[in-house]
């Protein structure tokens, strides 16, 4: 299998400004979405479904998404460019679902808040901001990295990526963590 196998012609046809406006457009509905709900949780509530499950769900698909982004880097660095394309692909698919549940969870369910104590508060604290100040970062980084190699642009690829795989491995860390601290304020 040789690189060119790895492209996608469609994305080809884009100009760079139709791709630019692309990545973006698409990170400004996800972001926006993303606020609307996190700002009035149930908004859309259905009522009998339970998403009481879906907190652990997330950590699940986030701490996967973070080995996974390990193993990518990993594998390209060893030369397996097959695998480390599966393996990527898997990452960002998982990310994806969390996204799609994420945005489930939140228009179920009622906002829950941090219970904890002493320094574990600011420790918690820290860890939520800096995620939240990166998730939405990691979003135009994943689609440019993405929509880089899969138009077989692999130099532009590997630049963004020195930038995409910290930010992404980092908001993929603190989402299990988040988790693992809000675990006891979630009622289930």
């Amino acid at each position: 299998m040789n690189r060119s196998d790895f492209v996608l012609p469609a994305l080809n046809g884009l100009s760079e400004r139709g791709l630019s406006a692309l990545v973006y457009g698409v990170t400004a509905i996800v972001c926006g979405v993303v606020l609307v709900l996190v700002s009035f949780p149930q908004l859309l509530r259905i009522e009998g479904l339970d998403v009481s499950a879906l907190p652990a769900f997330h950590a699940t698909l986030n701490g996967t998404a973070g080995v996974l982004l390990v193993a990518g880097v990993l594998l390209v660095k060893r030369g397996k460019v097959h695998w480390h394309r599966g393996v990527m692909v898997t990452a960002f698919a998982l990310s994806c679902v969390f996204l799609l549940s994420y945005v489930v969870y939140h228009s179920q369910a009622p906002a829950t808040h941090f219970g904890g104590e002493g320094w574990l508060r600011p420790v918690y604290f820290f860890i939520l901001i800096s995620h939240i100040v990166l998730a939405p970062v990691v979003i135009p980084l994943a689609l440019f990295a993405v929509a880089r190699a899969l138009r077989g642009e692999f130099d532009r690829h590997r630049r963004i990526v020195r930038w995409t795989f910290p930010v992404w491995l980092y908001v993929a860390v603190t989402g299990v963590l988040v988790y693992l601290f809000m675990a006891p304020y979630y009622g289930i």
